[in-house]
């Protein structure tokens, strides 16, 4: 039996602060033939979280929907795994505060202000974890999002005319993005650690999930954190093992939509994998503010199973 699902089987994982008076099952695991989009409309400004303690350190998430889906309620069955990144930390010892956005890429969570709203609450000794790629692929000015960036990691840029803001707008590499938070966030104090995007349910001929490795957003993710001398965590490659050793039949009940959204437990599966990714770091710097309920979690990705 494959870990996570053994480990699963072993405990039972407490619902995170955030979302303890929230229904804790989602409306339905099952796929949806054609879900809902739980996304905030391009022009909404969701309300956030906050710490509920400003005086201990902040992990702050800033992603997209696989981190926090729609209101955070598991809405169409749907939810992405930064709730239940929460119980495995300790809220006596740090702030786990969600403020990822469905629908955002890494550059429209930045023109939006909203990164600006973590810069605007960040401190010294705070943490970030990072997570964009699978909104960045779309069109550059289109008026339904106009949310795409230029593919890579290199200064390339440019010029549109927004038909969401109705400004003229410079656009620019994934990675230019990927830099701004890194450089803005370590410059406030805090340790800002990048994630690769979690993998889409989508299988390749060979029977394993499509990796975005390479000259991809994963891969793009990667060489920014090298570039800028901040830890990585491979989501993408510990989670896709994951998938390939469990089988298709087995994943499909992770996913909430076709392709992209987790179900709750597919949601619980990604956490423990962002737990799994820490303790893979050396140093682990968020070690010392764990729960009870990260010491099963491994330490190392799984084996590749023919």
């Amino acid at each position: 039996m494959p870990s996570f699902l053994a480990s699963l089987l072993a405990i039972t994982l407490v619902a995170p602060a955030a979302v303890q008076q929230q229904p804790t099952t989602p409306a339905t695991t099952a796929p949806q033939a054609a879900p809902q989009s739980t996304d905030p409309g391009a022009t909404s400004r969701p309300p956030l979280p906050e710490a509920a303690n400003p005086a201990l350190p902040t992990l702050f998430l800033v992603g997209d929907s696989t981190v926090r889906n729609g209101d955070a309620t598991g809405k169409g069955g749907q939810w992405g795994w930064g709730e239940p990144l929460h119980s495995f930390f300790d809220p006596a010892k740090i702030n786990v505060v969600n403020r990822a956005i469905g629908g955002r890429s890494s550059r429209t969570y930045i023109t939006e202000g909203r990164w600006q709203e973590v810069l605007d609450r960040l401190k010294p000794g705070d943490f970030i974890l990072l997570q964009f790629g699978h909104n960045d692929s779309g069109p550059l000015d289109d008026t339904a999002r106009a949310r795409g960036t230029l593919k890579g990691v290199g200064d390339e840029s440019k010029e549109i005319d927004n038909p969401i803001t109705h400004k003229h707008e410079t656009v620019h590499t994934y990675g230019w993005y990927m830099d701004e938070y890194v450089r803005e966030g370590r410059a406030k104090g805090a340790t800002v650690i990048v994630c690769s995007l979690i993998p889409r349910k989508i299988w390749d001929s060979d029977g394993h999930v499509h990796r975005n490795s390479g000259e991809d957003y994963g891969g793009w993710a990667q060489q920014i954190a090298a570039r800028e001398h901040v830890p990585f965590i491979d989501l993408n490659e510990i989670i896709g093992r994951e998938y390939d050793n469990l089988g298709q039949a087995a994943v499909e009940p992770l996913f909430a939509d076709p392709h992209t959204h987790t179900s709750l437990a597919g949601a619980e599966m990604n956490a423990r994998a962002v737990i799994t990714g820490l303790k893979m770091l050396h140093p682990d710097p968020l070690a010392k503010f764990f729960s009870p309920a990260a010491a099963d979690v491994p330490d190392h990705m799984e084996a590749v199973k023919n």
